[in-house]
This record gives structure tokens, sequence and C-alpha cells, in this order.
């Protein structure tokens, strides 16, 4: 068991002692150990673990109908099916020895009846929260689960009595699942694979990185090589177009213009159209720079995909996939990936450090606690890493250096003069400088730092934290 999903693990457990009723939910996207997680909870209790599909509501009904009556009378019966959902639910009440009971992919029951939600809520009011049951529903599709779920318009929204939002692994816990590799091979791998609990036993740290990345992903034999292609069909009818605006955002085209242009799928409105599905699917984020207050307004926004593995498959295994075919996914390693690397590599240690610096302000080891974290953009200057708080007119700036060398001064003296850039039009009265380096720091910048109060750090202390950090 992971340690982030043995805290949730040990939270559940937590709910299910509790001498009431629970309605939880538990939520997040295909590959991050939810089923897993959830066939740990229930392995010594008694349950019903019901997962939903994408056949008729008539036939869930039916299914989830024969769950519940197996559990009530220990054998199958033929052809018995609840007149209703509200009848079903009911029967929840009546069940023996505080059942933990699973509606898993919840929002596949919703596709096939809109009104499911409304009819499990006066269920809930009525019966089931005076019961001793524990009802958990789960699901892939955030935004749905979000939007559907968990939002305040929402039937349930009030009567939840617990929320976990599973997410990938972050950087620190995916690096101990690796440890013969260096910290450079464990940020790489993090990388391209992201912290999906899934992908990660499919690499080797017996191997190198490209070892691993030929055998099991450039290889048309390899674990990893049709993954996203066999998730993605599962979530989109007619991926084509879809995969091209994938592929375009992978290939470093942020702007609606630019997706629209290199994924030739039409004009920026119809491009826009198919975004807005993949934003609801969770897979592309729409970015904004992190000092805009009305974000919502913004239409510079940035398009990036969220998923660290779809970003690495577009970027180099969806356009290759005629040679690869061939078996010469040796011909593409040489010639697509290791070119194209370290710069790929280099976005993904801007969003460590993005992770690493919300980590210290937990910790409390910021001279503020910032209220947003992200990037600065404009025009042609950005400035990767940055985190303000509003109210005390407080900003941290950070530059990242993913290169062989250590930072040294003219890296920190472009960071002072892009911040002189953003500080143009509006004067935050602290400034708070910050490098991120893989190679360390010359002594000219360390002794800078230490008068200064300037922020080092190195490679290894983005790796090396505790897991209750």
């Amino acid at each position: 068991m992971l340690p982030t999903h043995e805290a949730v693990l040990a939270q559940l457990n937590q709910s299910y002692y509790a001498d009431q009723a629970q309605l939880f939910v538990l939520y997040g996207h295909r590959r991050v150990g939810k089923t897993e997680l959830l066939r740990a909870f229930v392995a010594d209790k008694p349950h019903c673990f019901f997962i939903a599909t994408l056949s008729s509501d008539a036939d869930q009904l039916a299914a989830f109908s024969q769950q519940i009556w197996r559990h009530l009378h220990g054998q199958e019966v033929a052809d018995f099916t609840f007149p209703s959902w509200e009848a079903a639910f009911a029967a929840l009440a009546v069940l023996p020895n505080r059942p933990v009971v699973i509606l898993n992919e919840i929002t596949y029951l919703l596709d096939g009846n809109r009104s499911l939600l409304s009819t499990l809520q006066q269920v809930w009011d009525a019966q089931l929260q005076a019961a001793k049951l524990f009802l958990l529903l789960s699901g892939s599709y955030v935004a749905t689960i979000e939007r559907e779920l968990l939002a305040e318009h929402t039937p349930l929204h009030g009567r939840y009595t617990g929320i976990v939002h599973l997410h990938p692994l972050p950087l620190p816990a995916t690096a101990r699942y690796f440890p013969n590799y260096s910290p450079v091979q464990q940020l790489e791998t993090w990388a391209v694979l992201g912290g999906m609990p899934y992908y990660l036993p499919v690499f080797r740290d017996q191997l190198s990185v490209f070892e691993n990345i030929q055998q099991q992903i450039l290889h048309r034999r390899g674990a990893l090589y049709s993954e996203p292609q066999l998730l993605l069909l599962e979530e989109l009818h007619d991926p084509r177009n879809y995969f091209s605006i994938l592929r375009a955002i992978a290939a470093d085209q942020h702007k609606l213009s630019e997706i629209s242009q290199a994924a030739g799928v039409g004009n920026n409105s119809t491009t826009g159209k198919y975004l807005d599905v993949l934003r609801q699917l969770g897979l592309v984020q729409r970015e904004v720079t992190v000092t805009d207050r009305r974000p919502d307004k913004n239409r510079k926004g940035l398009y990036r995909i969220t998923d660290a593995f779809l970003r690495f498959w577009f970027r180099f295994v969806h356009p290759n996939l005629r040679t690869l075919s061939l078996d010469l996914d040796e011909e593409i390693l040489m010639q697509r990936v290791k070119p194209q690397f370290d710069h790929f590599v280099a976005a993904a240690f801007v969003d460590a450090a993005h992770h690493h610096l919300a980590l210290m302000a937990q910790a409390g080891q910021l001279p503020f606690r910032p209220e947003r974290i992200g990037r600065w953009w404009q025009e042609r200057t950005a400035v990767p890493v940055v985190a303000l708080n509003e109210a005390e007119q407080a900003l941290l700036v950070g530059e990242c250096n993913w290169r062989d060398q250590a930072a040294d001064l003219p890296l920190l003296n472009r960071l002072r003069h892009k911040t002189a850039l953003l500080n143009r039009h509006r004067e935050w009265q602290r400034i708070t400088y910050a490098l991120f380096s893989k190679a360390g720091f010359t002594p000219e910048v360390m002794a800078i730092a230490a008068v200064e109060g300037i922020i080092l750090v190195p490679l290894e202390a983005m790796i090396n934290v505790p897991d209750n950090a």
C-alpha cells in the first residue's frame, strides 16, 4: 500500500468505525489506484462492491439488485430485480452487520439515469442516514464528479461525511519506487510516468531510464505502448481530432491559435469546443498567469496536458506509431527521444518546483503563506515559479536550472531582470528569490544567497521529503 493510500485507508477505517451512517466520495483519474485501495478497505468487512458499466439503466438496476439479494440471502436468485432504484436504495437500510456498499464508476449510473442522485438523496434523508451503513460513491471522471456530485446545487451536497480526491503520487513518493536510481534518474522517471501507481511497477531501476522507455513504451509489445490509446478510446467516441489536439499540446503548442493551426481540426472556435471536452475529462487544463485576479475573464490562457505519461506518449509515441510498428523503437529512441528528452524533463522539473514550494509553505519554511503558486509570463518573458500573497503584498519568484552546470550568477541576474518586468505595473513590498537546481549552486551564488536570504533548493532536497511532510 502506498503512503498516500495508507493515509486514505486510515481515514476510511476511522469513518467506518464511527457510530453513524457514512456517505463517502472517493474519486480520481483512472490508474491512480482507487480500486486497489477500496478492495483493501473492504477486505475484512461485509460489503457489496458494485462496479457500474456502460449498460442500460435497467441492466444496472438488475445487477445491483442481484448483489443486494446475494448479500441478504447468501445466494443468487434468477431474474430478481427491485422495482425501482428507490426500492433498491431503501433495501440498504436493512443490510446487517454494518456493511460497506460501494457504487464504483458512479458516473456510468448517472449517464443512464439523470434523477438517480435525487432518488438517493430522498432515501438517504428518509432512511439511510439513520442506518448502520457505509455508502461510498467512487468514480474516475473527475470533472463530472465535481460538477454533479460535489457542487453546491447537487442533491447530496451537505450530506457527505467524507470526500477524498485521490491524486497521483508526488515526486518524493514516486522516487522511493526506484531506490537504485540517482536523483536525476528519479526525476526523469517521474517526468515520464508521473505518479500513477499503475505505471510505476512497469519500470525497473536495474535498467537505465532509456532502456525502460524503449522496452516498455516504444516497443509495440511494451506494457505501456498502447495504454493511452486504450484509455482514451473508452472516453471519446471519435478520438481522432482529440488525439491531434493532444499531440499539438505535447509538442509545445499551448496557445489556442497554435493548437488550432497545428492540429488542423478547424478554426479557433471548433478547437475550443474540443478543448472544453478534454478539460471536462480532466485531460487538459487551462493555465493563466498567476498574477491574474480574474482568470475566468482572461482569453490568453495556455493549455497543458495534465497527466505526465500522456504528455510523454503524445510527444514521442503517437507521432511515430507507424515507424514503431515496424519495430524501429531504437531508431525513434536515438533520433527523437534522446535529443529532446532534457527539454521535456525540464518542464516537469518546473512542476516539481511548484509542488515542493507548496510543501515548504505547509511546513512554514517560506517568509509568507502563498495564496497562489504558478507561472508568470508576458510576451517573451516568463518566470517559471511564482508564489504570491496579495494581502501581504508578498511575492516569491523562482528560476529552475535543469542543466548539468551549477546554478550561477548569470541565472540569478536574469531572474532579477524578469522580476523587474513583473513588478513594473505593481510594486510588491516584499520580494523573495528562489533557485531550484539539478546540479547545485556555484560558491558565488551561495554566498549571495546567505546574505540576501535567497532560497536555494537542490534536486536532492525536492526528492528526500518525508512521507508525512
